[in-house]
C-alpha cells in the first residue's frame, strides 16, 4: 500500500496584517488569568486595596472643585452641579489614561513571558483596557451616590448610550496603547514621555469645563474633537448619564469614528511590528 502524498504550498505574508480572531479566541483563557493577575498585583500590598479606585477621582474631585469651580468660576454651564459634572469626566479621563499607559508599558514589563511563550501578543496590551474597566466599574459607585444626593435620576436613554460611550473609549484608548507599545519596544523614550503627554492632553479635553466653552474658537473645537474622540465622550457622557443637556449626535458619531479608526491603526501597526518584540525587550 503506498503512502498518499501531501502537497506543500508556501506563499509570502500578506502585506497587510491579519487580526486572528479564532487565535485570540482560543487563548481567551489567558486573557482572563492575565486581567486577574494585573488587578491582583496593583493592589496586593495596598492597605486600602481597591479603595483606592475610588479614592483617587474623588480627591481629584475635591481638589479640582476648588480650583477651577470655586477659584477659577469656572461652571457646569448646564445647571449640574459642579462636582458631579467633573466626576464623570474624571471617570473617564482615568479609564482612558490608566488604559493608555498601561498597554504602553505591558509589552516591556511582561519581557519574561514574552521571551519564553508563545501566545497573541495582543493579549497583553488588552488585559490593560479590560482591568482599568474593572476600576471604572467599582469607581462608578461613588457616580450613583452623587446622582442619589442631587436627585438626578438616570435618562431611558443611558441605557442605550451608555454602552456606545463605553466602548467608544475602549476603543480609542486601545488605539492609542497599541501605538505606544509598539513604539515602546523600540524606543524607551515613550516610558517617560508618554505620562508628561497625558497629564498635558487632561488640559486639552474637556475634563474640567464644558466644551462648550470653546463655541467662540470653532477651529479649536473642531481640531479637539477630530484628534481626541475623548472630548466627545465626555460631553456626551454627561449629557446621557446626568441629562442636563442635550446629546450631540453629530459629536458622538465623529467619536465613535475616529475612535474605530484610531484602533484599526494601533492594531494593525501593533501587529506588524509583532514580530520583533521578542528580540528587542
Amino acid at each position: 500500500m503506498m503512502n498518499a502524498e501531501h502537497e506543500i504550498i508556501i506563499t509570502p505574508p500578506s502585506k497587510i496584517p491579519s487580526i486572528g480572531w479564532k487565535e485570540l479566541w482560543r487563548y481567551k483563557e489567558l486573557f482572563i488569568a492575565l486581567t486577574w493577575r494585573d488587578i491582583a498585583v496593583r493592589y496586593k500590598q495596598a492597605v486600602l486595596g481597591l479603595i483606592w479606585v475610588i479614592i483617587q477621582p474623588l480627591i481629584a474631585m475635591v481638589v479640582f472643585t476648588f480650583l477651577f469651580n470655586r477659584l477659577g468660576g469656572i461652571k457646569s454651564g448646564d445647571g449640574t452641579p459642579y462636582p458631579i459634572f467633573l466626576y464623570v469626566g474624571l471617570l473617564i479621563w482615568q479609564y482612558f489614561s490608566t488604559t493608555l499607559i498601561n498597554a504602553a508599558n505591558s509589552m516591556t514589563s511582561n519581557a519574561g513571558l514574552i521571551q519564553k511563550v508563545y501566545f497573541p501578543r495582543l493579549v497583553i496590551p488588552a488585559t490593560a483596557a479590560a482591568s482599568a474597566l474593572v476600576d471604572l466599574v467599582i469607581a462608578s459607585l461613588i457616580l450613583a451616590m452623587m446622582m442619589i444626593y442631587y436627585k438626578l435620576p438616570p435618562k431611558p436613554l443611558s441605557i442605550v448610550l451608555l454602552p456606545v460611550l463605553i466602548l467608544t473609549t475602549i476603543l480609542v484608548s486601545l488605539g492609542f496603547g497599541l501605538l505606544a507599545a509598539a513604539v515602546n519596544v523600540k524606543y524607551r523614550d515613550i516610558k517617560h514621555a508618554l505620562p508628561f503627554a497625558v497629564q498635558i492632553m487632561m488640559f486639552i479635553t474637556p475634563v474640567m469645563y464644558p466644551i462648550n466653552m470653546l463655541d467662540s474658537h470653532p477651529t479649536t473645537k473642531a481640531v479637539m474633537l477630530w484628534l481626541n474622540p475623548i472630548s466627545g465622550v465626555i460631553s456626551n457622557a454627561r449629557a446621557v448619564v446626568l441629562g442636563k443637556s442635550p446629546v450631540c449626535w453629530d459629536v458622538l458619531v465623529i467619536s465613535l469614528l475616529m475612535s474605530i479608526s484610531l484602533f484599526l491603526l494601533g492594531l494593525l501597526y501593533f501587529r506588524k511590528a509583532e514580530h520583533y518584540f521578542a528580540d528587542l525587550v
